[in-house]
């Protein structure tokens, strides 16, 4: 029973599956995080060109 008991203490393939587990869920939140922010940066931009386009447009028509 000790036997039993002393290599279920020293088994660690448990814990480390979990430590791969945080570290991808570390790993997906940073890339969400930046996939996020970068979005937000290309909407930004593509409005402020689509608004000098149609101010170009309007400009140029008068």
């Amino acid at each position: 029973m000790t036997k039993l008991f002393s290599r279920f203490l020293n088994d660690e393939s448990g814990a480390t599956a979990i430590e791969y587990g945080l570290i991808a869920a570390l790993i997906s939140v940073a890339l969400i995080t930046g996939a996020t922010s970068l979005g937000t940066n290309i909407g930004n931009t593509f409005t402020a060109l689509s608004t000098k386009m149609s101010t170009a447009a309007t400009t140029a028509a008068q």
